[in-house]
C-alpha cells in the first residue's frame, strides 16, 4: 500500500477541537465535516483544492482531546490521504484505523517542510521525503490493520469479510 502526496505541516498537540471544532458537530455528514477540517488551526484548510491527496505532518500528541470520531472522518473526507506524527492520542489512533484513515508514527518529523512531496509504504514501513531525498523507517502496518485501512475502515472490512463466507 503506497501513498504519495503533498505535505501540510501542523505542530504539537493538535487537538480534536482544532481538527473539527465543536460548533460544526451538528452534522455527521463527512462532506460537511470536511469543509471545516482544521478550521481553528488553519482557517479555510478544509475547503482548499490543493489538500486532496495531501499528507498532514505533525509533532507530538496529534488528535488529543475528546474522543470524537468526527476528527479523523473530517480529515479523510477533506481528501487527506495520511497523517504522519511523532505520536498520536490513543483514541484518535483507534478512530483513524476504524474509519480507514492511514496514520504513521515517526519519532522525528522536523525534517519535513510545507509542500514537500512524500511517499509512504505502509507494508514496508518506509516514509520517503521525495523532495529532500530522505528516507525514514516507520513501523510497518500489521496485515490485519492494513486490510482494515484498505477496505476503507472497520465496518467495510467486516462487511467484506462476512460476504466472503
Amino acid at each position: 500500500m503506497i501513498i504519495k502526496g503533498k505535505v501540510f505541516i501542523f505542530g504539537d498537540n493538535v487537538n480534536t477541537d482544532e481538527i473539527i471544532p465543536a460548533r460544526y458537530l451538528n452534522t455527521s455528514d463527512p462532506a460537511e465535516l470536511a469543509k471545516y477540517c482544521m478550521e481553528d488551526a488553519r482557517p479555510g484548510f478544509g475547503q482548499r483544492d490543493d489538500i486532496k491527496g495531501g499528507i498532514i505532518v505533525a509533532g507530538e500528541n496529534f488528535g488529543c482531546g475528546s474522543s470524537r470520531e468526527h476528527a479523523p472522518i473530517a480529515i479523510k473526507a477533506a481528501g487527506i490521504s495520511c497523517v504522519i506524527a511523532e505520536s498520536f492520542a490513543r483514541i484518535f489512533f483507534r478512530n483513524a484505523i476504524n474509519i480507514g484513515l492511514p496514520i504513521v508514527e515517526l519519532p522525528d518529523t522536523s525534517s519535513f517542510s510545507e509542500g514537500d512531496i512524500v511517499e509512504i509504504d505502509l507494508t514496508q514501513g518506509k516514509v520517503v521525503n521525495v523532495t529532500k531525498g530522505v528516507e525514514h523507517d516507520a513501523k510497518p502496518y500489521p496485515r490485519f490493520l492494513r486490510e482494515i485501512v484498505e477496505a476503507g475502515g472497520w465496518l467495510e472490512y467486516c462487511v467484506k469479510s462476512l460476504t466472503k463466507k
